[in-house]
């Protein structure tokens, strides 16, 4: 039996008809849940998917980056 991995409640679809990637909607709770994998049956809510964290800085490699760049540019002007 496949259960909603964010409610538990128990899915209506046929194990054997799931094929990776499948997208299912939750009955009891309307999450959407993607197949993650068919054996074992795993799946995991979309809204868990590609969840940007946003107390993580992206641009913090991006300033050493721009740094390295001005630099190169001051030395060329020089």
């Amino acid at each position: 039996m496949v259960t909603c991995p964010k409610c538990e409640a128990p899915l209506d679809v046929e194990e054997e008809e799931l094929d990776e990637g499948d997208v299912l909607s939750c009955d009891e709770c309307g999450a959407s849940l993607k197949v993650a994998s068919v054996n074992p049956v795993e799946l995991e809510s979309e809204d868990e998917v590609g969840v940007v964290d946003e107390t993580f800085d992206y641009d913090d490699d991006d300033e050493d980056e721009d740094d390295a760049e001005d630099e190169k540019e001051e030395e060329e002007w020089h």
